[in-house]
């Protein structure tokens, strides 16, 4: 590919044809030639950092009955939360912790990572406080693989504080006015549809942009004219098909 296609990101892994943020997702999106992977990340009753989006596990999880399972994740310990299918029952996937994704991270040295701590969270700065922990016990908290993204300004602080050396990107809720600036983070990170709809929100010409949701080729195709640095999508083969050639 050429080089001002954008950096390919699995959104919460392969989650357009595997169950989101499971070690399934996460391995077919590794597997294929894009930039990385992006996951969201909670924290347990117990004070475990989850990769999961939601601050419940209703709508992605199912009892060993195959029931919808129901609770929120701060409410829950890891080991309760470990009895829980958020797979499909032909391949049931446990939730992972961040620091076994990162570890599969590892063992694939040439992709990226993009955390997003989920807020607000009962927890606040601990959230990110046990995210900068796990990023630095495992190595990673100097170059360039993980990557940090949140729609909270304190937690774009933090990690400034915490993880000095790694890019942010301060995602942009497209409901608000436009920033002015991104404050501490590295670059902006509008959805796909706030950037079409107003372009000044990919920021300044030597700032690296984030762009979501990206699932259209006509939008893949804005995104490489427009200069977007990384563009995160449900659909990693479809956008390697779209940029095929060039």
């Amino acid at each position: 590919m050429s080089s001002n296609v954008p950096g390919i990101v699995a959104h919460r892994g392969f989650n357009g044809c595997y169950p989101e943020n499971t070690r399934r997702a996460f391995e077919e999106a590794l597997e294929l030639d894009i930039y990385g992977i992006e996951c969201d990340v909670n924290m347990t009753k117990d004070g475990q950092a989850v990769v999961i989006h939601d601050p419940s596990v209703d709508r992605t999880a199912m009892t060993a009955d195959g029931e919808r399972a129901t609770g929120e994740v701060a409410e829950l310990t890891l080991e309760e939360i470990r009895q829980l299918n958020f797979g499909t029952p032909e391949d049931p996937q446990q939730i992972m912790l961040l620091s076994e994704l990162l570890d599969l991270l590892a063992q694939y040295p040439g992709k990226h990572l993009l955390i997003e701590t989920k807020h607000p969270s009962p927890f606040g700065a601990k959230l990110d406080e046990e995210v900068a922990r796990i990023v630095r016990a495992h190595g990673m908290d100097t170059g360039e693989q993980v990557h940090l993204i949140s729609f909270n300004p304190e937690a774009i602080e933090r990690f400034r504080e915490l993880l000095p050396e790694l890019r942010s990107f301060a995602l942009m809720d497209p409901t608000e006015p436009l920033p002015v600036d991104v404050g501490q983070a590295t670059g902006p990170g509008p959805s796909v549809r706030q950037a079409q709809a107003e372009p000044e929100a990919l920021g300044a010409a030597d700032q690296p942009s984030y762009v979501w949701t990206v699932n259209l080729p006509r939008e893949m195709q804005w995104c490489r004219a427009s200069g977007v640095d990384l563009m995160a999508t449900d659909l990693p083969q479809l956008a390697l098909e779209t940029f095929a050639g060039e």
